[in-house]
């Protein structure tokens, strides 16, 4: 949703509020590196087009024109030179047609080598849509975050300027020192410094993520759901690492990566077995000029039959290569059971991080209610005269800490959930 916001300066702002699916589909609209990765995958689906073709005919036609000269004929020893009269107009037209029918496995190899790099572009895809999605989650998580440490800080402020208020009524009575005054003044420059750079951080952040949207420059977002209230699901860890190891992108592209070794290794050894073909070729030519003198007319020539080629050099050179293909097999499988090692590691840790979040939360809740505590206690003290000053400040100092916390730790368990969805591959 749009809104209008006009700054100090007078200039108006567009306020944009999203929800965390709308940001989503703002990025799959103006990433640049999705439509890139798009292309890629269309070429791809070409390539698995392209390597079906490869099961078609080869047909090859060739027709040419040509002037004839005459014949020259004479001795081996270049004596007795005699012309002959050729005709001059020369003719070919030459259609040969070979169908494969067996290449060693190369062709389905070849087939099964180009849809599994369509998966991969395809996997590449969605794997850069997940980065971009939790880059933009961790800015409008971080986004909220400020905002709801500024509400605290002006919430101190409003408490700390009646605070003020009451001391100044107090040295007006002789019942406070100036020094009192000065000290409460000199929290509330703090505050409000703290409340400025608070809001400052916010712009940077603001700018960066209208960046990652492809938003306006100047843009204001404001985070429209109450992301720190939400409730997310607390599933056990099992659960997380059976899902991970089902959907996350890198456990895929290894296995694609695996089988592609595969398909090499078979193409490997296409190389060591013969190829077989179905041939077929018409030749019409003329004039005939294979005759002495040359006849002037058009000779036809077909014939049709089995093709069997075997490089015989393939015997000690394609040994190699299917060699280094099998370890190249090896290499790729041993990659994928790394990848599910490292992927068990991120999962156990993050989950262990995002239930950790909740006591963190549970902890945050309770200091903010005993500061609280201890602020109107010590303030009703200081009231009566029965406190220090110090007193008074270090209690403020407790509260702030505290409420800030407490908000914070709000936003860190959404930060946590959405960080695990991210490492399953579930944004």
């Amino acid at each position: 949703m749009l809104s209008i916001a006009m700054t100090p300066s007078g200039f108006a702002q567009t306020v944009h509020q999203l929800t965390i699916e709308e940001m989503f589909g703002l990025i799959e609209q103006n990433s640049k590196s999705l439509i890139e990765q798009k292309t890629g995958i269309d070429a791809a689906e070409e390539g698995v087009k392209a390597a079906h073709s490869q099961r078609l005919p080869d047909i090859n036609v060739q027709a040419t024109a040509s002037y004839i000269g005459n014949a020259l004929l004479m001795d081996r020893d270049f004596g007795d030179a005699q012309g002959l009269r050729s005709p001059h107009f020369g003719n070919a037209l030459n259609v040969d047609v070979r169908q494969t029918i067996y290449a060693g496995g190369a062709i389905n190899a070849g087939i099964e080598l180009a849809k599994l790099g369509l998966q991969q572009a395809t996997l590449g895809m969605e794997q850069s849509r997940q980065n971009l999605r939790f880059m933009a989650i961790g800015q409008y998580l971080d986004l909220q975050k400020l905002a709801n440490r500024a509400q605290v800080v002006e919430q101190n402020i409003s408490l700390m300027q009646k605070l003020i208020d009451n001391i100044n009524e107090k040295f007006q009575q002789g019942l406070a020192l100036k020094n009192d005054v000065t000290r409460y003044e000199l929290q509330m420059q703090t505050l409000r410094l703290t409340l400025v750079k608070l809001q400052n951080q916010s712009k940077i952040l603001n700018h960066q993520l209208c960046n990652t949207l492809g938003l306006p420059s100047g843009t204001i977002i404001d985070p429209i759901a109450p992301t720190s209230n939400q409730q997310f699901a607390q599933m056990a860890e099992a659960q997380w690492q059976s899902d991970a190891a089902a959907t996350n992108q890198q456990i895929q592209m290894a296995g694609v990566s695996e089988r592609m070794a595969m398909q090499q290794e078979k193409l490997a050894k296409s190389a060591l077995l013969p190829k077989v073909a179905v041939v077929g070729n018409n030749s019409f030519n003329g004039p005939v000029t294979f005759e002495l003198p040359p006849i002037d007319k058009n000779l036809n020539i077909w014939y049709v039959g089995v093709g069997i080629q075997y490089p015989l050099s393939s015997l000690f050179k394609s040994n190699k290569a299917l060699k280094q293909a099998h370890l190249q097999t090896r290499q790729a499988r041993e990659e994928t059971a790394v990848v599910r090692e490292q992927l068990n590691n991120k999962i156990q840790s993050a989950h262990t991080q995002y239930m950790q979040s909740y006591v963190e939360l549970e902890t945050q809740q309770k200091s903010a209610q005993l500061a609280k505590e201890n602020y109107e206690v010590v303030n009703n003290r200081y009231l009566n005269q029965l406190a220090l000053i110090t007193d008074m400040l270090d209690a403020s100092n407790m509260r702030l800490d505290a409420e800030l916390g407490e908000v914070d730790a709000r936003i860190n368990i959404a930060y946590a959930y959405y960080k695990m969805k991210y490492i399953a591959g579930q944004l």
